[in-house]
């Protein structure tokens, strides 16, 4: 037994090896979610982390291995013994760190980087990984259509072929018994029901077995798709309907061949009759599956038990959730009964022998009721002295199903209490030979059902005796001759009538499969397939089984070049890999050559396809060009792919003035790091703004209409990665301006971040402010980024005051002689750290005039390249005079993209 702590309390587990009496406490590093017990290694077990983490352990949870991280939940398997070569491989699904998911297999002892193995090369689609005993499915999502593949008995994968236009939007493994698949499929025109489809062997080739049934979501968000497998005898299914807005219930007894309504009952609990006629009237049955695995559910059938089926349903036109009771049928679905007009929990105990019964009811109940003849008589036993709030039962398969333990609540808040119920005293003796009767398996009357003639065993109703585990099966099975209804429409073809298989619209008979090469034979469909484990003989056999024909030769045709991930865009420096596909031609005789677009190009003679594709690494960013020929005797083809190759953006810098004259147009740019990106799209937002103006450019002019703060943002798109700036422009009438610098003391301890540049300059404001007295609002210092230090000083007009012009500009020029004559007297400093004061000057060549927005007077893109002259020339006069070493810039070599290196230990952004 192996207990789990409660993770809120602790991260440990409790193992006892003497059931029960004693438990040993070993604590664990990680916190459990998940259980995965090997299915035939007891103390093998998978254990799945709160932070999606892998273990395993292999003495049941005394050690524990971390096998890999970023695990999809539910995605993990053990291997299936004879399909895998080693017992303790494992399936999963692992997601990386750039948002896509692989399929993984590795040993739980050999989980290195190095012994990883990816059975499929492509990413795949997030939580679509499914393994199911011969078969391992996986979705791919390229261009926002989904395509699925499996592989059979671990061959490579194949794509799955459904008719041409299912184009699904969802798909649903139902089954995977007897060496065939049923998927539930809801298509681009359906929303709450699915179709469902069968397949071939290998489970590549769909045929369409039922439309439009009925599907729902469960407590957790699951989708439930209402199809039940009846088990014990294979090949019925039965499925709801949804037909003109009811819900319909219908059962087929070949694989989904043929289908028809169920029969009611032809008496009701009381014994009056029951006046239903089909098609009008028929019995309809609940199939959703509990997901509690301590209820029986809607609906039950049993191996051990074949032909014996308890449903919840109701009688009338359609399914319904009133007035409902719980039937049964003896016979495999042919007739029914009732046997409870409300809904029970109907448990199978000594292998179907006996069926326990409970009342289905939030109340609490003290009895339940015990049937040794399928249904026709109950007995009724009190399991409780004191009434049991029921929250489920436990029933463990195999010969020990006489007892049972019922376990629930005396009050609602009180403990969980359990009871055993055993059963053993009220069989009187051991079943013999006597105590058995024989049933015909049927279909409607008739005696062929998935081409055998079937007779099982079962004890006779009221023998009050113990069955045992050899109590029930198959006595007699024998094959039928081969009839229309145990063949299936092959793939591409369509059902007419009751038996005529026809080829679709979009499907053409006399196309052999791609793979078919000239000098080859292939199997020429018919139309008609047997169905799966069908075990009929000779008759129609022959008649519809594929013939063998010579491969013809065929020209290229539908040739596709494609990236693995579906993507147009490659990192510079990085595997782009592309695959090449083609739906029709003489691949074995067919030469292909793929030229990559940037001066290299392969050739492939008797093309093969290459499962992991065509790989090739671009050393530039930029578009290129990528096409594939395809040639042989009979013809060619050609294919064109136009892929991007990138580099991953890392910074963008928003170059804008700091102020802008109102209805003048601004050069607005943004610089990218690095340099060398290929394809760029810029995204540029203003002010409030919803709508962007989209550029392949990196500048911009804009015209700002009112004044005041505007706020600039542009986005740079590269590939997958996106990245933005803001800035924010004071836009007026007029404004003055001058450059800054500072006592030298301030370069040392400038780390160059807009950041510190955006203090510094609210620094230098509140300075001015405190020694001249002029209006904060009139004043705006903008720090420039690079060494030497220097800044721009703007003086604006005061706000709301668009009258008497001259004089205001008269007012501006006072302040400013005011401003200039404080920095002249060095009166304007600050004190940066203790010890550390800096001293504010005027720089004195760069004095710019007044600018507004008159004829005379230059825009402000101008005064923008005044202003860069400038601080050029006082950069390169103070430089001369600078003793430390400044950072610099540095690229990597040639093959990968630009990477910042950084010196004695600072960092600087880029300009």
């Amino acid at each position: 037994i192996m207990l789990l702590s409660d993770p809120e309390m602790e991260s440990s587990i409790l193992i006892s090896s003497d059931e029960g009496a004693t438990y040993q406490k070993y604590r664990l590093t990680f916190y459990i979610q998940s259980l995965l017990f090997h299915p035939k290694q007891e103390d093998w077990v998978l254990a799945y982390s709160l932070d999606q983490k892998l273990y395993s352990s292999m003495d049941f949870g005394r050690r524990w291995q971390l096998m890999h991280e970023r695990i999809t939940p539910n995605r993990f398997y053990w291997s299936v013994a004879g399909l895998d070569k080693e017992a303790d491989l494992v399936h999963m699904e692992v997601r990386t760190a750039d948002g896509y998911a692989h399929y993984l297999t590795c040993r739980i002892q050999e989980c290195a980087e190095t012994t990883r193995s990816g059975p499929f090369a492509r990413s795949i689609d997030i939580s679509s990984l499914v393994v199911q005993d011969e078969y391992i499915f996986i979705q791919v999502t390229t261009g926002g259509r989904a395509s699925y593949y499996v592989s059979y008995r671990r061959e490579a994968f194949a794509q799955i072929k459904l008719p041409k236009y299912s184009l699904p939007k969802d798909m649903h493994i139902i089954s995977t018994d007897e060496n065939q698949v049923f998927a539930a499929v809801q298509e681009w025109n359906q929303n709450d029901t699915y179709n469902l489809y069968i397949s071939d062997t290998r489970g590549i080739y769909f045929t369409l077995a039922m439309e439009n049934i009925k599907s729902s979501r469960g407590l957790m968000g699951n989708i439930i798709i209402e199809l039940y497998e009846v088990a014990g005898i294979k090949g019925i299914f039965l499925a709801n309907k949804k037909v003109d807005d009811q819900v319909k219930t219908h059962i087929t007894y070949n694989k989904g061949r043929d289908w028809r309504l169920l029969q009611a009952p032809d008496v009701d609990l009381r014994g009056s009759p029951v006046h239903c006629l089909l098609p009008f009237c028929s019995l309809h049955l609940h199939l959703q599956i509990s997901e509690n695995p301590y209820s029986s559910g809607r609906i039950s059938s049993k191996e051990t038990a074949p032909g014996l089926v308890v449903a919840t349903g109701n009688i009338g036109p359609e399914l319904s959730y009133t007035d409902i009771g719980v039937f049964i049928s003896s016979d495999g679905g042919n007739t029914w009964r009732q046997i409870f007009d409300e809904e029970y929990n109907v448990w199978f105990l000594d292998w179907g022998g006996a069926l326990v019964a409970m009342k289905h009811t939030p109340l609490p109940v003290r009895h339940l009721w015990v049937s040794f003849d399928e249904g026709h008589s109950w007995d009724k036993y009190g399991f409780t002295s004191v009434p049991l709030f029921v929250d489920g039962a436990l029933v463990e398969a195999g010969v020990e199903t006489q007892i049972m333990t019922v376990f629930g609540h005396f009050s609602l808040r009180s403990e969980w209490q359990l009871v055993k119920v055993d059963y053993k005293s009220i069989f009187s003796r051991r079943c013999t030979k006597e105590d058995y009767q024989t049933w015909h398996l049927l279909n409607q009357g008739e005696p062929c059902v998935m081409g055998e003639r079937k007779i099982f065993k079962k004890r006779k109703p009221g023998a009050q005796c113990a069955l045992g585990q050899d109590s029930s099966g198959t006595v007699v099975s024998e094959p039928c001759v081969c009839a229309d209804w145990d063949f299936e429409c092959d793939y591409g073809y369509e059902r007419h009538g009751e038996s005529q298989c026809v080829p679709a619209f979009w499907y053409n008979p006399a196309s052999p499969s791609k793979d078919c090469s000239l000098g080859q034979s292939y199997l020429n469909s018919t139309g008609y397939r047997r169905i799966v484990s069908n075990n009929c003989t000779d008759g129609l056999r022959e008649k519809y089984t594929a013939k063998a024909q010579m491969c013809p030769g065929k020209a290229p045709r539908g040739l596709h070049v494609v990236t693995t991930d579906g993507r147009l865009v490659a990192e510079q420096g990085h595997n782009a890999t592309f695959i090449i596909l083609m739906e029709e031609g003489d691949l074995q005789r067919t030469n292909i050559q793929l030229d990559f677009g940037d001066g290299i190009a392969v050739s492939y003679a008797n093309f093969s396809p290459i499962e992991d594709g065509i790989k090739h690494v671009y050393k530039s960013a930029g578009i290129f060009q990528v096409t594939a020929y395809a040639e042989n005797s009979l013809g060619s083809d050609t294919a064109v792919l136009f892929l991007h190759v990138v580099c991953p953006v890392e910074h963008v810098h928003l170059r804008v003035p700091f102020v802008a004259i109102r209805n003048k147009e601004v050069n607005i740019s943004a610089v990218v790091w690095p340099s060398q990106l290929g394809t760029l799209t810029y995204f540029w937002w203003f002010g409030n703004s919803t709508k962007p103006l989209i550029t392949l450019d990196s500048s911009i002019s804009f015209t700002f209409l009112a004044e005041g703060t505007n706020t600039i943002t542009v986005q740079v798109a590269a590939g997958n990665a996106l990245i933005q700036d803001t800035k924010d422009i004071a836009v007026h009438e007029y404004f003055q301006s001058q450059l800054l610098s500072f006592s030298p003391n301030l370069d040392y301890h400038n780390p160059d971040i807009p950041e510190w540049r955006q203090d510094i300059g609210n620094v230098i404001k509140r300075a001015l402010v405190k020694v001249t007295g002029v209006p904060e609002d009139q004043i705006l210092v903008a720090v420039f980024p690079g060494l030497p230090t220097s800044a721009e000083l703007f003086i604006l007009p005061p706000k709301n005051l668009t009258e008497r012009r001259k004089g205001n500009e008269e007012d501006l020029e006072q302040i400013v002689e005011m401003l200039f004559n404080a920095l002249n007297q060095n009166l304007v400093q600050f004190e940066l750290k203790p010890g550390v004061q800096v001293i504010v000057y005027v720089t004195q060549l760069t004095l710019a005039p007044l600018v507004d927005s008159s004829a005379g007077h230059s825009s402000s893109a101008m005064l923008m390249l005044l202003s860069v002259v400038f601080v050029g020339l006082a950069v390169f006069l103070i430089y001369k005079f600078k003793r430390y070493v400044l950072l610099s810039l540095r690229f990597q070599s040639e093959s990968q993209c630009p990477k910042w290196s950084l010196k004695r230990g600072r960092r600087r952004e880029p300009p």
